[in-house]
């Protein structure tokens, strides 16, 4: 019920206002965004690939009603691309593209373009992009992009959310040579008949999802923070014969550092996910929804801070 509460306020414009001029927003905000700035984004996309760590970098703006809102959000992931590109990042940085910062409320031929634009700025900066994914109506929009980019960027990640019923499915079609997959939980609501809604159920469904995806052919991107799920996912990678650059495990900035750090000095390949920007209130709010422990971290916050 909680989580649903949170994922509910994220949509809240009452909610939000509330949150933004809370006087403990900022420690809430500093633990979960790397700054408002692509120099702060540069700055960390540093600091962890010198500490032996992936990145995957997530320009906040997502959900724009606005098609020069979804132009100014394009400029900045080529503005971001050309930093990496310039900076050498592009062997150890990716982006993450939410296609509802980029005008898929407008139709898919929109969102197609603008993805393309910022396809074409990663492949000049050595790197790539993975399209996250939101809202389950937007599920088959998305992974028609993605097929539709592939044709030319073969590279171009996709992600499944293993809380949405489809999820086995979706990873069966996409575990094929050269397919790179995130494989996530997934943060946001949806009904009964389309999603598993208990914490249990979706956990099993990762563990399944997380079955086919090694056994495959692709490259596996496992997005968890949950030692359960990390433990059999390196029981998968002996049991599949996978070697440790054959996948990687994903995790959020701010969330489990020391744990990141262990997997990497051990060989594993592990990926940072960076969000930052302005626009940070969604992103927060279903980091929020995902954790106990980040909404513990919330609530430290609040009560210190009253």
């Amino acid at each position: 019920m909680l989580r649903q509460a949170l994922l509910v306020a994220s949509r809240s414009g009452g909610a939000r206002k509330v949150v933004e001029t809370a006087p403990f927003t900022g420690d809430l905000v500093r633990r979960f965004i790397a700054g408002e700035t692509i120099d702060d984004a540069a700055r960390v996309t540093s600091d962890l690939t010198s500490d032996g760590l992936l990145v995957s970098l997530d320009v906040l703006g997502e959900d724009t009603h606005d098609k020069g809102h979804a132009e100014a959000n394009v400029q900045n992931y080529v503005e971001l691309l050309e930093r990496l590109g310039a900076a050498g990042l592009g062997a150890r940085a990716e982006v993450s593209l939410k296609l509802s910062a980029v005008g898929q409320t407008f139709g898919e031929d929109l969102a197609l373009e603008n993805a393309r634009r910022v396809c074409v700025a990663a492949s000049s900066a050595g790197t790539t992009v993975t399209l996250d994914m939101e809202e389950h109506t937007t599920v088959d929009s998305t992974l028609r992009i993605v097929h539709e980019l592939r044709r030319e960027y073969p590279d171009v990640g996709a992600v499944v959310q293993s809380y949405l019923r489809r999820a086995e499915e979706h990873c069966a079609e996409l575990a094929y040579e050269g397919s790179r997959v995130r494989l996530c939980k997934g943060a946001y609501a949806a009904p009964a008949p389309i999603a598993f809604t208990d914490k249990e159920d979706i956990d099993k469904s990762y563990v399944r999802c997380m079955k086919v995806l090694m056994a495959g052919k692709g490259y596996p991107m496992l997005a968890t923070h949950d030692p359960r799920l990390i433990d059999i996912a390196g029981a998968l990678s002996v049991l599949d014969e996978r070697d440790a650059n054959t996948f990687e495990y994903q995790m959020l900035y701010g969330v489990r550092p020391q744990e990141q750090r262990r997997l990497a000095a051990h060989g594993a390949q592990v990926r940072v996910y960076v969000a930052y920007g302005r626009e940070w209130y969604q992103y927060v709010m279903r980091r929020l929804a995902e954790r106990p422990g980040n909404l513990r971290f919330f609530m430290r916050a609040l009560v210190g801070r009253s």
